[in-house]
């Protein structure tokens, strides 16, 4: 006897089907979750400092009036953040730029779309990890698209990357350990505090040679299908 399979529901996102035609979303080979990484000790590095590095806007406000001006000239802004990961007492830690005493971000770099700096930027990019969208002009940010968003205003995009020779004179690097950051928002933000999330799927490999004043090293060994 034949069996008649059920009908199933139309509704639901459409299998193999991208929302905005990737529009926002490049494709790329899909990753599998064989990921090496090596950690070396935070003592290995030296770090300098630059000039001082000040935010353009002096409220939260005028930095999102600038970004609707952005957004009205050269559509969706496009940033690049750096995460980079050493190990302390065999723990990983990820290397934070500290402004003030409770404010905390990664190693910026901002890639507007249309606009050429003209400015090289000293990044070796190993691994993206993660995509974090702002839906508006607000401070939200979500891993994904909300459903009623056809433009979102900014695309970040999360990288293993290693870290440039100098940190502007005001920033201080710290090292925070993976157990600070996970589930710490307020902390941290929505973003930072994800990370133990995001580098759970890769395996670690603590490093313990000690070399004074060595470039930093991220070795990041990603296997394709």
């Amino acid at each position: 006897m034949s069996v008649v399979p059920p009908n199933r529901s139309q509704t639901g996102w459409p299998r193999g089907v991208n929302q905005f035609g990737n529009k926002y979303i490049q494709q790329t080979k899909p990753l599998t979750l064989e990921r090496t990484i090596n950690l070396y000790p935070l003592t290995n590095y030296t770090f300098g400092t630059k000039e001082p590095l000040y935010e353009k806007d002096s409220s939260v406000a005028a930095r999102f009036q600038r970004m609707r001006e952005e957004f009205d000239k050269i559509g969706m802004r496009r940033t690049v953040e750096g995460v980079l990961i050493v190990h302390e007492h065999r723990l990983p830690h990820v290397l934070l730029l500290q402004l003030g005493t409770t404010f905390f971000k990664l190693s910026p770099t901002t890639q507007i779309l249309g606009r050429q700096d003209g400015v090289q930027q000293d990044w070796v990019i190993d691994d993206c990890i993660g995509n974090w969208w702002r839906p508006n002009f607000e401070p939200p940010q979500y891993p994904y698209i909300p459903a009623h968003i056809t433009k979102p205003k900014e695309h970040k995009k999360l990288f293993l990357v290693q870290l440039q020779e100098k940190v502007p004179k005001n920033y201080k690097l710290v090292a925070a350990p993976l157990f600070e950051l996970y589930d710490n928002a307020p902390g941290y933000g929505p973003i930072i505090s994800s990370l133990p999330q995001l580098l759970s799927s890769a395996l670690m490999f603590v490093v313990e040679h000690r070399r004074q004043g060595m470039a930093l090293q991220l070795n990041v060994a990603i296997c394709y299908p």
